[in-house]
């Protein structure tokens, strides 16, 4: 059987903070085809990764999810994640939500391709307006778990109510994204969920982030300044990106990939 994975999604599936040596972005999404190439080693596995930073949700179940049923051949399994973007501007509003994520889940259903939901990982701990974060994040986790319940080919992964990821080692400086050690915590979590054995991450005291006054003004000079900055001019940090595997790749142990056609 050939596995034939797409993800969509924002900065998180894209893999921010998460970094191959060339410097592309890696992340969870592709750990876990990675993971699914080496479980699986007489199998072909093909990738493509449609998420780009910044993206609110109506587009991620619209643009994004089109263009992943389009590919050709089909999907056998898609990866969602989305809403982070949405739940940090005016206006959120969790029954939109409820309505834009419910087309994902129903359109795939009737492709018959599989779907993993992911609830994206918690920052409130480390972030101003924890309080705000923490209360729109569970409403949004609440809203992925319950689209997912008595569905027969859906998952559903929870990264926002699990207290091992809030730990300061497993995000990057920006203290918004993941780092690779939180992308291999979810990449881990994702493969257990859909039956596939790893071994998560180990933390040691090296992993621990360096703190003090002199870092966090720094920290608000280089990401909460212009974050808030972009915000106000109703920019994204994804304004005329393209995804980095629009197409099917075929996924071994280490890239590059090659972006032939797959086989069915």
């Amino acid at each position: 059987m050939t596995i034939r994975i797409v993800s969509i999604g924002d900065s998180f599936t894209e893999g921010l903070g998460d970094e191959w040596p060339d410097g592309q972005e890696r992340g969870w999404a592709d750990r876990v085809a990675v993971g699914l190439a080496a479980e699986y080693p007489d199998q072909e596995v093909w990738y493509a990764n449609l998420a780009i930073r910044g993206r609110l949700l109506a587009p991620i179940v619209t643009e994004q999810l089109d263009a992943a049923l389009a590919l050709d051949p089909p999907p056998t399994h898609l990866t969602f994640c989305g809403g982070g973007n949405d739940m940090l501007r005016p206006g959120y509003s969790a029954q939109r939500m409820r309505t834009l994520a419910s087309r994902v889940i129903d359109l795939c259903e009737a492709a018959g391709v599989q779907v993993i939901v992911l609830s994206g990982p918690n920052p409130s701990d480390l972030l101003p307006a924890a309080r705000r974060i923490r209360s729109l994040g569970n409403s949004l986790t609440d809203i992925a778990e319950s689209l997912a319940q008595d569905r027969q080919d859906v998952t559903f992964v929870d990264n926002f109510r699990d207290p091992e990821i809030t730990r300061a080692p497993y995000w990057s400086v920006d203290r918004l994204h993941l780092g690779p050690l939180g992308h291999e915590l979810v990449a881990s979590r994702v493969l257990g969920a859909i039956g596939v054995a790893t071994q998560p991450p180990v933390l040691t005291d090296a992993d621990a982030p360096r703190g003090g006054i002199v870092g966090q003004a720094r920290y608000w000079r280089a990401y909460v300044l212009p974050w808030m900055w972009r915000r106000l001019r109703g920019r994204s940090s994804g304004d005329g990106r393209e995804p980095k595997y629009p197409t099917w790749v075929r996924v071994g142990p280490e890239r590059p990939w090659s972006p032939e056609l797959p086989g069915t």
